[in-house]
């Protein structure tokens, strides 16, 4: 059964850094696309960043410049660094794993999720 497993959210101030990272089981990240989502308070779960088999990326408008994906197949561990916090980026971020597609972020391409890691970030 495949899990995934994020750790490293938390609360911080505003210009704040974290780093998350999300841990996957029976499931091998070396030739999937994987992302991360965010999902505010009473709003939708969006596309943050993506990352395919090659290492390519894609980053949403909001993020980029301030957030890094990266992965490290041999752990099968994913990694969302986050600097610059901003009130803005205060959600509930779950990593997604999927097959070739998926750098669009369109979470139709993702068929594995893990259950979430809080941000809060204070101004």
């Amino acid at each position: 059964q495949v899990q995934l497993v994020e750790s490293g959210g938390g609360s911080v101030q505003a210009g704040g850094f974290l780093r998350l990272s999300c841990a996957a089981s029976e499931f091998t990240y070396s030739s999937a696309c994987l992302a991360w989502f965010r999902q505010a308070p009473g709003k939708e779960r969006v596309g943050v960043a993506a990352i395919d088999s090659a290492g390519s990326t894609t980053y949403a408008d909001s993020v980029k410049g301030r957030f890094t994906i990266s992965k490290d197949d041999a752990k099968n561990t994913l990694y969302l660094q986050m600097a610059n916090l901003k009130p803005e980026d205060t959600g509930m971020y779950y990593c997604a794993a999927g097959g070739e597609y998926g750098m669009d972020h369109d979470p139709i391409y993702f068929d594995y999720w893990g259950q979430g890691t809080q941000v809060t970030v204070s101004s």
